[in-house]
């Protein structure tokens, strides 16, 4: 069988994480698909020369989600049967992975190349940016099978899109396209598919421009903002500042502009 999860790393520190069950239309629940995203951020976190990844989903689906087909208690998915082990299976199984993502300092774009639904739409929002094609389709439908988002949905989505959006979505389990999702903040941009990829990659080389250190820093406060106070954050952003302004990246960006010409940062 192909590895679950494609992984790699270009010229200019760009990884592109390629989930590979496109039969199956790349459901994120089944522990191998788990197992295959979490060695590809541990291989990003492990390689300074990583500046920027990439997520999407071979053939026609980002991610399906959950696999239906193994729902039923015994069917080797995450329902055991007995609650006491189906909960062990979630928190040992898909809850590894928004805290994963929230750990990585690498910034990570979810280029979604068709349906996102369920956890497939969890695993957009655990990125930190997304931008579609035009066939994308998003639903936070775990209400239609008579479970909850299991996966850290309830705290994705609604950071993502605020919580009114997030709780219609949520509460009816309703399907949206790619350009109700631009409307309400999910996607940050609407591309055609065929360009999918090349518009994830020229956003990805914007970031992989700048100083990966600054980079990385800049991902870890944002995401500390998102549950902490001001005054924290104040905190936080002046420690950082103190690091940042003592690289050798930030000497070079400021020389590099009064003297008119391009920087090259090595992230030192």
């Amino acid at each position: 069988m192909d590895s679950p999860v494609l992984y790699e790393v270009d010229a200019q520190g760009i990884a592109l994480l390629t989930i590979n069950r496109p039969e199956l239309r790349n459901p994120i629940s089944d522990s191998e698909v788990v197992e295959g995203v979490l060695q590809a951020l541990d291989r990003i976190e492990g390689d300074p020369s990583v500046r920027v990844a990439i997520l999407t989903g071979a053939g026609k689906a980002f991610s399906s989600g959950g696999n239906i087909n193994a729902m039923k208690p015994g069917g080797g998915g995450l329902n055991d049967g007995l609650p006491a082990r189906t909960r062990g299976n979630y928190k040992r199984g898909i809850q590894r992975l928004p805290l994963a993502f929230a750990a990585l300092e690498v910034p990570v774009i979810a280029a979604v190349n068709g349906p996102a639904i369920g956890a497939g739409l969890d695993l957009a929002c655990m990125c930190d940016l997304r931008i579609a094609g035009e066939s994308a389709k998003f639903a936070e439908s775990f209400v239609k099978l008579g479970i909850i988002p299991g996966d850290g949905g309830a705290w994705l989505l609604q950071r993502v899109i605020g919580f009114s959006k997030a709780a219609e979505l949520s509460l009816t389990g309703d399907t949206i396209g790619a350009a109700e999702a631009l409307a309400c903040g999910l996607v940050s941009r609407v591309v055609p598919d065929d360009q999918l990829l090349d518009a994830a990659r020229e956003l990805a080389a914007k970031i992989a421009s700048n100083p990966p250190f600054a980079v990385r820093m800049t991902k870890r406060l944002l995401w500390e903002a998102r549950r902490a106070d001001l005054a924290t954050v104040l905190e936080m952003s002046a420690a950082m500042q103190a690091v940042s302004h003592a690289t050798q990246d930030h000497d070079e960006a400021v020389n590099a502009f009064l003297e008119k010409r391009n920087p090259v940062f090595k992230g030192d």
